[in-house]
């Protein structure tokens, strides 16, 4: 394998895959390193909004998602204390990361990227045209280094590309809760496709939805400790779907879960010398509706342009620019669901929240409404 790339794209999710389409489209040497092998599934509510969709149709792949089947979503329902709420979901579209992930790396490699899979990857020195990158193949194979003039890190939550100590690590909040997930292969059509199910408890939630595969994808956000107290995740779901008033799927307590790190986190820097940061690697907070796939997709449909121009000179100016994009793109937009979740939090406040939404719908309608919004960046593309 060559050496020298024009870029290093670290980790194949949602955000690094399309950044290495984009790349690749645009003539640039491209490599993409992942540590795991695909496809692979993760914890994910696997829902993609209208946001979403327009980041993939300003990067040439209009009709990825269709073509693999995908779930039209039209339906958001909400359980609290055994009351429901239904509002309606403006063009959203449910899709296993499965097949997703596959299908963007897929379009990658078709435009001309390179892939390694089973890779880690590690940030090492600067040179003066480009980053020198340590990868670790699988198998106890010998270690490499390669350079790329711009490296794209795209690893995820808690990665291991960068440093602990660097700023532009990222940190968890004291108060982030965990994430977990798991698939039910349950027939019983208790949970209809086209909906989004969310159901809110005082120490978490749930939220449901039907795959293109008919199987029943479940993501969730517990507050550390009721996880320790309930005797587990498992029972931390059927605690959360009764109290929402939600029925309990057949295979629930002898399905397989998975946790992620601590959900909540933020990167002290998006760049640094001839890297950037996209994804949830620049930090995360709990989704409601598919917007941690918007966060994700909008980066890496931005980032190519600031590749490009760092084939050349590299500049403290483009590392302000990246991070003024990411602000405007990703960061403004989840504050938003930082602050539905505080609210969420207070069970007098939720409470309250949900009576005013099951009077006036319009309110609420308009929170998911702004939550779904194509950014005008995202729009003009």
């Amino acid at each position: 394998m060559q050496n020298n790339w024009d870029v290093i794209v670290i980790g194949a999710g949602v955000a690094g895959g399309l950044a290495a389409f984009d790349c690749a489209h645009r003539g640039l040497r491209v490599l993409v390193v992942e540590k795991r092998s695909f496809p692979r599934w993760k914890v994910c509510g696997c829902c993609f909004n209208a946001n979403s969709l327009a980041s993939l149709s300003a990067t040439g792949l209009p009709n990825l998602m269709r073509d693999q089947g995908a779930v039209p979503l039209d339906q958001l329902r909400l359980g609290w204390s055994g009351k429901s709420l239904n509002l309606e979901l403006p063009g959203g579209l449910a899709l296993s990361r499965e097949r997703f992930d596959q299908a963007l790396v897929n379009a990658a490699e078709c435009a001309g990227a390179t892939l390694r899979f089973r890779t880690g990857a590690e940030l090492e020195e600067t040179t003066p045209e480009g980053r020198m990158v340590r990868l670790r193949p699988p198998g106890g194979a010998p270690v490499e280094r390669i350079k790329g003039r711009v490296v794209l890190v795209a690893a995820g939550l808690e990665h291991q590309v960068i440093s602990p100590s660097h700023v532009a690590s990222s940190k968890s909040m004291p108060e982030s809760r965990l994430g977990a997930g798991c698939l039910i292969d349950d027939d019983d059509g208790t949970y209809e496709s086209g909906a989004i199910h969310m159901a809110i408890g005082e120490r978490g939630y749930v939220g449901l939805v039907r795959r293109e595969d008919g199987v029943l994808n479940m993501a969730a956000a517990f507050d550390r400790a009721v996880v320790k107290s309930s005797g587990g995740v498992a029972r931390a779901a059927q605690i959360v779907l009764s109290q929402a008033g939600f029925p309990l799927p057949r295979t629930l307590e002898s399905s397989r879960w998975q946790l992620t790190p601590a959900l909540t986190r933020r990167a002290g820097a998006f760049a640094g010398h001839r890297f950037l940061l996209l994804g949830d690697s620049t930090g995360y907070v709990e989704p409601f509706t598919g917007e941690g796939m918007a966060w994700a997709l909008a980066a890496g449909a931005s980032v190519a342009p600031f590749v490009e121009e760092a084939q050349g000179e590299w500049t403290f100016d483009l590392e302000r620019r990246w991070r003024k994009r990411l602000v405007d793109l990703t960061i403004s937009r989840q504050r938003v669901c930082s602050v539905l979740s505080t609210v969420l939090r207070q069970p007098l406040a939720a409470s309250a929240l949900f009576n005013l939404g099951s009077q006036w719908p319009a309110v609420p309608q308009r929170v998911i409404s702004s939550l779904n919004r194509v950014h005008p960046l995202m729009a003009r593309s």
